[in-house]
């Protein structure tokens, strides 16, 4: 009764910040004619992700610092990161990737608060696979803001949460995209116990999850007809990576 109580505070204090984190992000961005997208992203969904973990008891420990823009001899990165759980966007926004944009499935735009701060952080909002055509619009879209802008951009090579603990197919969209930029590949992994990890729900207990960086792979030697390879060969390292932190986890 009390563990029930203590969830669905939980859940109300985590709609209600993030109804006021969307409304602050709204007012700011209309007061500054959306011209700062990068500061409201770095600073104020930082902060809101920040909050939300630590309303559900969760602390983040990060391995690795990002990598700087002298170490991988470009500002604009891709970086992409295993999938798993419901914990993963808000860990993700918390790190405050800086200067970069989100790729997120399209279904969350449906609901107002998140639909409004992608809105103002310029999320790229995607559609299932099953839609080729359509998956195809977007990323060409994208690369050409991109390209435009000079940003950086997180986006799941795995696309929707797979089983809890594993690493699932990945698709070829980050891998496409990264090539068409010509930037660096910045891998993260993100580790969740499973005794505090959700996967696809949001029951999460209180613990600590562990989030770790791999060096950038360059790209600039990739060729089209490489992309599949490429892909299993990233998919590969996340293998890898994946059984060398259950081994010493």
């Amino acid at each position: 009764m009390i563990a029930n109580l203590i969830f669905f505070l939980r859940c109300f204090v985590t709609s209600f910040v993030l109804v006021i984190g969307s409304l602050l992000m709204g007012t700011l961005a209309v007061l500054t004619l959306f011209q700062y997208r990068s500061w409201y992203a770095d600073v104020i969904l930082k902060h809101i992700g920040l909050v939300i973990l630590k309303i559900w008891g969760v602390k983040m420990n990060v391995h690795h610092a990002l990598p700087q823009a002298h170490e991988i001899n470009s500002k604009q990165v891709v970086y992409i990161s295993n999938h798993t759980s419901t914990i993963d966007m808000f860990v993700l926004i918390a790190l405050g990737l800086p200067y970069t944009r989100f790729f997120l499935s399209g279904f969350l735009r449906k609901t107002g608060v998140i639909g409004l701060i992608g809105y103002v952080i310029g999320v790229f909002w995607t559609v299932p696979q099953q839609f080729p055509e359509r998956r195809r619009a977007i990323f060409q879209g994208a690369e050409r803001v991109l390209k435009e802008t000079g940003e950086s951009v997180f986006l799941s090579p795995e696309g929707e949460r797979v089983i809890t603990g594993q690493i699932g197919h990945f698709n070829k969209g980050a891998f496409h995209l990264a090539y068409a930029l010509q930037a660096p590949i910045v891998p993260i992994y993100i580790a969740i116990p499973k005794a505090m990890d959700p996967g696809l729900g949001l029951h999460v207990r209180p613990g600590c999850v562990d989030v770790f960086f791999k060096p950038a792979i360059s790209t600039a030697a990739w060729r089209l007809d490489d992309i599949v390879m490429h892909k299993e060969q990233v998919r590969d390292l996340y293998l890898q990576w994946h059984k060398e932190l259950q081994q010493h986890g």
